[in-house]
């Protein structure tokens, strides 16, 4: 990439990143890209409005779910040295991990874990416990809170649990706490010299914050809380880094796992592993999945991705292999999600002249809806599905297990745990799209607010998957 070509990335980040801040009520917003050898960073706004710092390039801030790709990466890293087998029960390693459903813990193997296709139902388990036992506790208070929600390897449905259980695998294997872990294993090598996994360790240097819409004024208030429970580490609570760790990152992915600095950090037959495809659900809202990286496909080009939602902030982790390109960036409301997919789009097809097809066309005709309506749960979750006015109308409800529970989802949420209902226009048997959306605003990262059902048996639908997530008919 030459220089005129990256000022041109340069300029539309920034003149993207103004414009979406100043209408969108977000704070501040910090993106990094890294293109054939150059790289870029931009940064723009402020980190914290309490306090008015502002959003700096080298602004830190917490890497949310993208840590669940780094979690990978150390459980890869554990089979290329023979540690690890992933087609060993996880039980053989961790004989106390167990869920309420007899036997169903015993089938999980360690590749279901980081494929999302291992059915723990835990994905709103906030057990709070802080310190270097936090994620044995976890696994513990499996036993006695969380179901299953299918057999492992039939579905495939967004998993912090399996993340969680994983990191808890990787502390009984090495020896080590998955803190120590990531730092030596992780960080060192690949050159993430501004990480860490602590509000004490942050608060040394510039750290973001993350902002919600006050619900009368709808400008950016700041978070009642920094981090999610030490529990939650491997799936994302608790690491900090910046735009250029995460290039890092992402570069060793791009490179076969070697770092920019030259380290390998992982084979690159575990690293090529990672990027293939382990379970395909056959539905645009649900992206094909690998070990850790979702695979976004835009035409015929894919691209390497996770998000990262923490207390009100969003992150972005995109590797495009045959493009060898890493986008990056962290906005401080969770709304700055719309903005990231902006600019990712805009890569694609302006930047790299990539052909992003409609995903969605016009709603479909004469589907019939009684499949699909009824009661589906989850984790701490109801959604009643009903049929009105030849449309679907879902209504979400929150049960919290506990009032523990209650205050870390609610604070995470931003005080809203409720949402009115919803109307999804059918597309096609199976796929609906929320009411009053154009079609093309699914082409990108958004695609995941589509709703699929699966898994048809007598007239019903046993699994209804919302934003990569599973619910099963009660």
């Amino acid at each position: 990439m030459n220089d005129n070509a990256l000022h041109t990335v340069e300029a539309r980040i920034r003149q993207q990143a103004a414009a979406f801040c100043e209408s969108g009520n977000v704070p501040g917003f910090v993106a990094g890209v890294h293109h054939a050898g150059e790289q870029t960073v931009v940064a723009h706004g402020t980190a914290n409005v309490a306090t008015g710092a502002p959003m700096r390039e080298d602004t830190g801030f917490l890497l949310g779910s993208v840590t669940k790709v780094l979690t990978t990466t150390l459980v890869l890293r554990q089979v290329d040295r023979g540690l690890l087998d992933l087609d060993t029960p996880v039980v053989t390693y961790l004989p106390e991990f167990a869920l309420t459903v007899p036997g169903a813990a015993d089938k999980i193997l360690v590749r279901h874990l980081i494929s999302h296709t291992n059915g723990i139902d835990a994905d709103l388990f906030f057990p709070h416990d802080k310190g270097r036992d936090a994620l044995k506790s976890y696994v513990n208070g499996l036993a006695s809170s969380c179901g299953s929600l299918f057999e492992p390897g039939e579905q495939l449905s967004y998993s912090n649990g399996g993340m969680i259980v994983a990191g808890r695998l990787l502390e009984v294997v090495t020896g080590t706490p998955f803190h120590d872990l990531l730092a030596r294993e992780i960080y060192a090598p690949v050159g993430m010299k501004d990480s860490s996994t602590s509000a004490e360790q942050a608060i040394l240097r510039s750290t973001a914050i993350g902002h919600f819409p006050d619900p009368e004024t709808m400008a950016a208030k700041p978070t009642g809380m920094f981090m999610l429970p030490d529990t939650w580490g491997p799936a994302g609570s608790t690491p900090i880094g910046t735009i250029a760790d995460l290039l890092a990152f992402g570069r060793t992915h791009l490179a076969g796992g070697v770092s920019p600095s030259g380290t390998r950090v992982l084979s690159a037959a575990s690293t090529a592993l990672m990027q293939q495809v382990s379970h395909d659900m056959q539905t645009p809202n649900v992206p094909p999945m690998g070990l850790g990286w979702v695979r976004y496909p835009f035409g015929d080009t894919a691209v390497l991705a996770m998000s990262g939602a923490s207390p009100g902030g969003v992150s972005i982790l995109c590797v495009v292999p045959e493009h060898d390109l890493v986008f990056t960036a962290y906005g401080n409301t969770p709304g700055a999600i719309m903005l990231q997919d902006q600019i990712l789009q805009w890569l694609l097809s302006e930047h790299l002249g990539v052909q992003i097809p409609t995903l969605v066309t016009a709603a479909g005709q004469d589907v019939d809806l009684t499949p699909y309506a009824g009661t589906y749960r989850s984790d701490q979750l109801r959604i009643d599905v009903s049929i009105v006015d030849g449309q679907l109308e879902e209504r979400t409800t929150y049960e919290p297990a506990d009032a523990s529970q209650e205050r870390i989802f609610t604070e995470f949420a931003g005080g809203t745990t409720s949402a009115p209902p919803q109307r999804y226009v059918p597309i096609r048997p199976g796929l609906f799209a929320p009411a009053g959306y154009p079609p093309e605003s699914f082409d990108g990262y958004l695609r995941l607010l589509l709703v699929s059902y699966h898994d048809i048996r007598d007239g019903q639908a046993r699994f209804r998957n919302g934003g990569g997530r599973l619910a099963r008919r009660a």
